[in-house]
């Protein structure tokens, strides 16, 4: 039996196929181009909906029948279909500046007290009821002949199958569900003018949408059994692909962003945990929520590093660039703010700095000290939720193959950090909820079992960590002291 998991990201789309053991099968990726320019940020998502078809047709004909293929997205940008299922216009990426005016009309008009508690999150232009109000405003003849208004998930689930339905997760970075009925809000989207009837049907994470339409199926070279799955947002996709799977738990995706995804009961009620920029998602276990923590650079900062300092390495560039880092913490402060400020702040003009340095430090100090930068943001992120317990933290992404520098994680934070033996973390994470949705295995605990693969475990040396806490407590006042200057 072959399982897909499909990942639509922002540059491209990439399909990975496993097998009832949750082993690498075989995976295709197709790149696309995103327009970004001073006016606005926008995808094509017919040439994202080619991008599918082409990792399909791959994949089937490399890896035989493929039996069901489970659908994941990053979120917020949505796509506008007219009533022959053709793409209206390009998409706003939720780095798009449209929306503001309309998001400060919507807060307006319901209170930003109300969205906070329905929606989980403060309001904020990024999120889809914006971007669909500045559509409605300036592009009426687009808005009055849509049919639909999906996210990228869901838009691909339906091109798939025929069927319109978005997972929870995914329609969380809307701004316009009801995080505890698990609904669509109607008064909220009253307000923005929006008709709720344009959007796709609320399904949990892991739910079968069908089988895939048979033009689909000729063109792509799928057998017509193939079942079509909606997975999760893929913050959600990863941390269930990365095993987390019980409360107290978390994942450390530690990509150019870094974001650490913990698992809880309790929906936040302090309006300060919302003012800091936390969302609230339901995830993919009943009665659960995640939050996502986020570092604007987490691995942009090796490469940045790399690329200004070091560009003539090709090959083992963490073993390379680690060989002469001290063994014992800097004392120097990184302040790692290089593309602005993300969760606690949420201050996009903050700027990197860097404190301590003398005559007797050099290079290798200097990139030691990048890396514990970035791990003392995520330690004052952690505790800045007000609430969070964590017991350990698995670590996936391109961060995740640098033993030392998750050493360097598990010291600042006194905490095991988790790697894992895994090709694509958020492909397996939605073959997971896929295999699960088809009666593969019972629950996620047991596919779990087949797909979660632990490689290392990195446990805390305390004396180091006590020490790190000294400079850790220097280095929670370096945003206030630095944030005036720049």
């Amino acid at each position: 039996m072959f399982i897909g998991g499909l990942d639509i990201g922002t540059t491209g789309c990439k399909l990975t196929i496993f097998n009832e053991n949750g082993e690498f099968v075989f995976n295709s990726y197709c790149e696309y181009k995103a327009s970004r320019t001073c006016s606005g940020h926008e995808l094509d998502g017919a040439a994202v909906w080619e991008g599918v078809k082409q990792v399909v047709r791959e994949c089937a004909a490399n890896s035989g029948k493929i039996d069901a293929i489970g659908v994941t997205s990053f979120g917020e940008t949505f796509v506008m279909l007219d009533e022959n299922d053709r793409v209206l216009r390009n998409s706003l990426l939720y780095t798009d500046p449209r929306g503001a005016q309309q998001c400060e009309a919507l807060v307006e008009k319901v209170g930003k007290e109300k969205i906070i508690s329905v929606c989980g999150m403060l309001p904020h232009q990024m999120y889809s009821l914006p971007k669909a109000m500045w559509i409605k405003e300036n592009e009426p003849d687009i808005y009055s002949k849509a049919k639909h208004i999906l996210l990228y998930e869901d838009f691909i689930v339906y091109m798939l199958s025929g069927v319109a339905q978005i997972n929870y997760s995914l329609a969380a970075r809307t701004m316009a569900f009801d995080i505890r009925k698990k609904s669509w809000d109607r008064d909220i989207l009253d307000a923005a003018g929006i008709n709720i009837s344009l959007f796709a049907n609320c399904v949990p994470p892991g739910t079968v949408a069908g089988k895939v339409r048979s033009e689909v199926a000729a063109e792509t070279g799928l057998s017509e059994d193939t079942v079509i799955v909606s997975g999760a947002h893929d913050q959600v996709a990863s941390a269930v692909g990365a095993g987390v799977l019980d409360l107290n738990l978390a994942v450390d995706g530690i990509g150019t962003v870094e974001c650490v995804t913990p698992v809880f009961d309790t929906i936040p009620t302090d309006p300060e945990f919302y003012d800091k920029g936390y969302a609230v998602v339901p995830y993919a276990l009943d009665n659960t929520y995640c939050c996502y923590v986020l570092s604007y650079t987490g691995g942009a900062v090796t490469q940045w590093y790399k690329d200004n300092f070091k560009s003539h390495i090709t090959d083992n560039v963490f073993g390379v660039l680690e060989a002469g880092m001290p063994d014992d913490p800097t004392g120097i402060l990184v302040l790692p703010h290089f593309a602005g400020a993300a969760t606690p702040y949420m201050d996009i003009e903050s700027k990197a700095a860097i404190v301590g340095l003398t005559l007797a430090n050099d290079h290798n100090d200097i990139y030691k000290a990048l890396l514990e930068g970035v791990s003392y943001e995520m330690r004052l992120n952690i505790e800045n939720t007000g609430f969070l317990k964590l017991d350990k933290l698995y670590a996936t992404g391109g961060g995740s193959k640098s033993d030392k520098w998750m050493q360097i994680k598990s010291d600042i934070l006194g905490l095991p950090y988790i790697t894992l033996d895994a090709k694509e973390v958020g492909a397996a994470g939605t073959a997971m909820l896929t295999a699960v949705a088809i009666g593969v295995f019972p629950s996620l605990a047991e596919a779990k079992k087949k797909f979660v693969k632990e490689k290392s475990v990195f446990y805390p040396d305390m004396q180091k960590h006590e020490e790190y806490t000294r400079h850790y407590e220097r280095y929670k006042g370096m945003y206030k002291a630095i944030r005036p200057l720049v």
